[in-house]
This record gives structure tokens, sequence and C-alpha cells, in this order.
């Protein structure tokens, strides 16, 4: 396909990127250590590390974990929420030579084994609170060394006393655990600190993260990441973020940016943007242990300038939502990158309103490292697609036979570019089913071009629901219903009908309790065609969520066949 996209890239956006000027995340990584080494890196729970602090600190761990006589490529699980042990520990087992795996910390143990397992992981560093998790199913795993860190290992000694006392004591979020061989993390860094790191043999091609795939299509699966794959995507997230910093009319931006890490770093939109962006451009992230906690994040953001700001729709929609927010300096918010679900049009309208920066919707997939499409940063409004390929990305939308269609008309989304995985960990068939013969990678998701390369999505090809014929996107009815007045956020699925052979069901979390299902109808008559309109309209208290905040459609289905 032409790229007709590059006519409308922003001035001073590269066509293509160079991610071989590093030979592996670890040259990443402690260049930026050296550069910006007196400036703060990371701040949480009212602790701020310094890229000096990161430095030694990832260097005392790996050297540990070297000890242990781990070999070059194996691999390392790592499993917490956004503390300040996450980013020493995944600098430390990059910088070990090793593979970082990626685990979110509420896996069932059914969960953990699974990916485990799956991933042959010989280690596993793990928050205490998680650690019951793990003593179920370790038995049933490669896993032969466990490093245990508390919430408070890093907030200096009477502070982390004081925060492991409450952790487990007043609020009881560590249950009970035996893990006999598990070593603690501040031993595992007194331990450390007398040996030597032998440095990374890792090379361009070879994996540094595997990252395994939600689950919400089938079994959990790795994509394997290579150190070029991710590299890539963090200098294509660089360049595009560039308009966004030399805005004619937002000023020069500061110095050094406060990017909002509200997002777990476990997840590659985090991992990717949050963490090495972060630290490639010498910024600090601001880590929330608990973005669903929407007071605690806000009183964890107050006092600082925020300048960039990643985060899914949800997330945006109950800050906005929350009176406090406006408490919030946002004055000189410069990115709002939305991404990991549909960005509605009603909450980005609140949003812009709120802060007077737009969030720009992109796209992309665990396969992607994660980015592949953006909005231009220095966008004005919402646009209500997911942007254009970023550099050195082609996009093909394609029909069932891998034939391009025609503009406008809706087709597989289908990516190829440097960011794009190498495959599924060592699943060579589930592999060959997601790419083409020309090299993309087939996204399961179905969008639509227009002439000027935009992308806008329709919906994912699973959750079409079909009625007498006609193709109803759940998105564009989500888009719908959140708008009407009274609606906090909603969801859609297809369900069996008699008639229609589907029919469209929403479910509804309310804003004002006052809201009755009739209204929902009516706003709904005057947005949707007949076919579209819900025929089962369903309040609800909660939406069930993935960590990310991505609504699970696939268990409201589940849970709607079960009362069935």
């Amino acid at each position: 396909m032409e790229k007709i996209w590059l006519a409308h890239y922003p001035k001073g956006v590269p066509a293509t990127i160079d991610n071989t000027q590093y030979a592996s995340i670890v040259q990443l990584l402690e260049e930026s250590f050296q550069k910006f080494a007196t400036r703060s890196a990371f701040t949480c729970m009212g602790k701020t590390i310094s890229y000096a602090e990161v430095d030694a600190a990832s260097r005392t761990l790996g050297a540990y974990l070297q000890s242990l006589g781990l070999q070059q490529g194996d691999r390392v699980a790592l499993m917490m929420p956004n503390v300040l042990q996450y980013p020493v520990a995944v600098a430390a087992v990059l910088r070990a030579g090793f593979v970082a795996v990626n685990v979110n910390p509420l896996y069932t143990p059914r969960e953990l084994e699974h990916q485990l397992k799956d991933s042959g992981s010989k280690a596993i560093i793990i928050l205490e609170n998680f650690a019951a998790t793990l003593q179920q199913v370790v038995d049933k795993t490669p896993v032969k060394h466990i490093v245990v860190a508390a919430m408070g290992d890093m907030l200096g000694f009477l502070k982390g006393a004081i925060v492991n006392y409450v952790v487990r004591n007043k609020k009881k979020m560590v249950p009970a655990f035996s893990l006999p061989t598990a070593v603690k993390y501040n031993g595992a860094m007194a331990k450390g600190k007398g040996l030597a790191l032998s440095p990374s043999k890792a090379k361009f091609d070879d994996p540094a993260v595997l990252q395994y795939t939600g689950g919400t299509t089938g079994v959990s699966k790795g994509a394997t990441l290579l150190h070029s794959n991710i590299i890539a995507n963090v200098l294509q997230s660089e360049a595009w973020m560039q308009p966004a910093l030399n805005h004619p009319t937002r000023g020069p931006a500061p110095d050094q940016l406060n990017t909002v890490c509200a997002l777990p770093l476990y997840h590659i939109f985090a991992f990717t943007i949050c963490y090495l962006l972060v630290l490639r451009t010498g910024g600090m992230s601001i880590l929330i242990p608990n973005p669903r906690d929407i007071p605690g994040t806000i009183k964890a953001l107050k006092g600082f300038e925020l300048h960039t700001f990643p985060a899914v729709n949800t997330l945006y929609n109950a800050l906005v939502n929350d009176p406090s927010f406006a408490e919030l300096n946002v004055k000189n918010l410069r990115v709002s990158n939305g991404g990991g679900m549909a960005v509605q049009r009603a909450v980005a309208d609140k949003w812009l309103a709120a802060t007077g920066c737009p969030i720009v919707e992109g796209y992309g997939l665990s396969e992607t490292s994660p980015s592949a499409t953006c909005n231009p940063t220095d966008s004005n409004a919402y646009s209500g697609t997911i942007g254009l390929p970023i550099p050195s990305t082609d996009i093909a939308i394609r029909d069932d036979d891998n034939d391009d269609v025609k503009l406008g008309e809706p087709g597989e989304i289908c990516i190829r570019g440097p960011q794009v995985m190498a495959g599924y960990w060592q699943r060579p068939d589930e592999t060959a089913k997601v790419f083409t013969t020309d090299g993309y990678f087939k996204s399961g998701d179905i969008g639509v071009m227009d002439e000027r390369g935009y992308v806008k999505i329709v919906d994912r090809k699973k959750d079409m629901v079909l009625v007498s014929g006609f193709n109803v996107y759940p998105n564009e009815v989500e888009d719908v219903v959140a708008s009407c007045p009274g609606v906090m956020e909603c969801a859609v699925i297809g369900v069996p009908d008699d008639k229609s052979g589907e029919a469209v069901k929403v479910f509804v979390v309310k804003k004002d309790q006052a809201l009755t299902e009739q209204q929902v109808r009516d706003y709904c008559e005057k947005n949707l065609a007949g076919y579209k309109k819900p025929k089962y309209v369903v309040f609800r208290a909660d939406l069930p969520k993935t960590p990310v905040g991505k609504i699970l459609r696939r268990e409201l289905r589940d849970m709607d066949k079960k009362a069935a």
C-alpha cells in the first residue's frame, strides 16, 4: 500500500527511525543512567529515587541474580504493581543478561502457573502481597529462586517499617504464605553489594521481554519482544511526541517531563512509555500503585506539575468525574496518550474541557511493543480515530483473502514494522496464524483507513454483533450510550435472539442514580439506527475490567450465558 499517511505527518516527525543506534536495551539504560545521573527518575508514595540510585540498585540486584547460577537468556518473572522495586528489578534482569517476564499480580494460581511454566521462568521477584498465590503453584513450575519484596522496602527505614506494618497488620493486604527458600528483597540487595555485575551479552535480536497477551482470545501466549523491537518503539514514540513539546501555542516544554504512571508497569503500554521512554528522555515517572483508588491517585499527583499522562478511557473518565481532579496542576499538560481500549468522545470532551489538552488516541498490542498508530500530538481536539501509522510502520487494511480493501472499506488491520514481535514464545503454530506471507501481523481488529491515512477502529472481529445480517460494532453503540446524560460507563455484547440471530445488550453503570432504562432507550432511539439499538438495557454497580482498566466484554458474555 502507498504510504499516504506520510503527507499528513506533523512537521519535524521523520518517516523512519534508526533503531540500530543501540545494540540492546541495556545500552539505552546505561546511557541514561550516566547522562541523567543527578535527576529524579521515579517517585512513589513520597519517596523519590535518582537515575544514579536506579543504576546502583539495579547493578547490585543484577549481580545477585547472576550469583544464583542463572544463564544468559534465562527468564526471570516480575510480579509487582507500580512500586519502586519494579523499575530497579527490570533494569537488573536486563543488565544481567536475562529475559524479563512481566506478570500480572492479580493472576489466579491457575493463570500464574500457566505463565511460569510456559515461559520456563527459573526465578521470580514478587511483592509479598501476592506470595500466597505463588505458594500454591510454585512446586509445579520451573521456578527455583524467589525474591520477596515488601511495599516499604525502598521507602527508607522508618517510613518503610511504618508502611509495612500498616499494609500487613492494619489493611490486611498480605495473606499468610510459606515460601521457605525465598530471599527477602533487602537481603538479596545486601548479598549483591559485594558482587560485581558481569556485563550482559544480549544482542540486538535476542529476546528481551516475554509479554503475555491478556488471554481474552484464548490461552495466554507470550509475545516474544526482542531488544530491537522495544528499542524501535521507544524511538518511534519519542519522535512522535516531539510536536507536543514544541507546540506553538503551549510554549517551550520544561527541561524535565513528569509522566503519570498510573498504568501498571507490567503492561506493555506503561513498560515502553512510562518506563523506557521516560528514561531515554531523562524524565521522571510518578508511580501509582493502585489507580483504581481514584482519591488516592489524585492525592499522589498533588504537588507535581503534570506533563504527560498515558491512560485508558476508564481512568480518564473516573478522574475527570472526581471533583478533586480540579486541584491537580495540569496547566502545562503536553500529551494525554489514550490507548488500551477505545477512547469515547464523551470522555475526551470532558478531559479537554478540564485540562485544555486533548486525548491523542493511539493503537497497538502486546505483539507490537505496543504502539503502531497514533494521532498527532500537536492536535487540538479529539479525532475519533486511532491516528496515523507512526514512523517506520506500515499499515494495511485487508480482507480474509489477504487482499487490500479499498480506502474507506472495513478490513483487518495488519501491521508491519521493527516493533512487531518475533513471534509467540515456543508457539510456531500460533505464530504462523497471525503473520501474512509478506510479513504483516494480523491484529484481529477491524478498521478503515481514510484518504489521509488515518485509521478508525470498527471493532474486534469476535466482538461484532450480527443483527438480521447487519454488522453492529459494540464500540459505536458504547460511544453513543456513554454520551447519554447520567451514564458513567457502559459495555455492549451480542446475545442470541430467535428473530434476528443476535441482539444488542448494553450494561450501564450510572453516574446519576435517577437514570432510567427508558431514558437510555430514548437516547439510543435518537442516535442509533434501529438494528443497532440495544434490545436489553441492564444496570450494574460496576463492570468487569482487566487491571489496566479495559472492560472485559468476554466476562460479561460468560456471565450472561450462565444467567440464561
